[in-house]
């Protein structure tokens, strides 16, 4: 296990997204719309204004004071109502499924096709959260059932430091420049 993923440039948010699956779950979550330091930055956030990151806690909070705390500033995200309840969501799902341990998802995945399903049945995550989750746990934390699961491109799983994260989040702007690119000719 990484003493860091360093996705956010923040040692502690770094850590702690690294020792608790929770706490990368619910990055992973928030990861929309916002960049990748925002979103991996956001469960720090969550856990010093709440008091922990335990699953039970968060899916038993009123949900109108969860938003309040993602929407106290700094804001954890861009959209704090609606991420707010996502991550209202993921908890409820992971204390209900997993007696709320986070780390359930993958440690008792039966198989890749098990773990892409339990991965998929979480709230807000679809086909690419499914590969880059997939990624970070076979290249970070050398889970064996995530390998088939991982795509050969890059992904937030083949960062291991600022410098990868800058690099990998160039490439992804120059893909999408390019992406653009070829639509506006076709």
């Amino acid at each position: 296990m990484p003493d860091a993923l360093h996705f956010t440039g923040d040692a502690d948010a770094d850590a702690l997204i690294a020792k608790d699956p929770l706490a990368l779950l619910i990055g992973f979550a928030l990861d929309q719309q916002v960049t990748v330091q925002t979103a991996f930055a956001g469960p720090l956030k969550l856990e010093q204004r709440l008091g922990s990151l335990d699953a039970a806690t968060i899916a038993a909070s009123d949900p109108a004071e969860l938003e309040a705390l993602f929407r106290q500033q700094p804001a954890i995200h861009r959209f704090p109502g609606s991420m707010a309840k996502r991550v209202h969501d993921l908890a409820r799902h992971v204390a209900d499924e997993y007696d709320g341990n986070a780390e359930r998802v993958w440690t008792e995945a039966a198989d890749a096709k098990d773990l892409e399903k339990r991965i998929r049945a979480l709230p807000g995550f679809g086909d690419m959260k499914v590969l880059a989750l997939s990624a970070v746990l076979a290249k970070r934390f050398g889970v064996e059932v995530a390998k088939p699961l991982a795509p050969s491109f890059p992904t937030l799983g083949d960062v291991d430091s600022v410098e990868a994260l800058h690099e990998y989040q160039a490439a992804k702007r120059a893909h999408r420049s390019a992406r653009r690119s070829e639509a506006t000719k076709a």
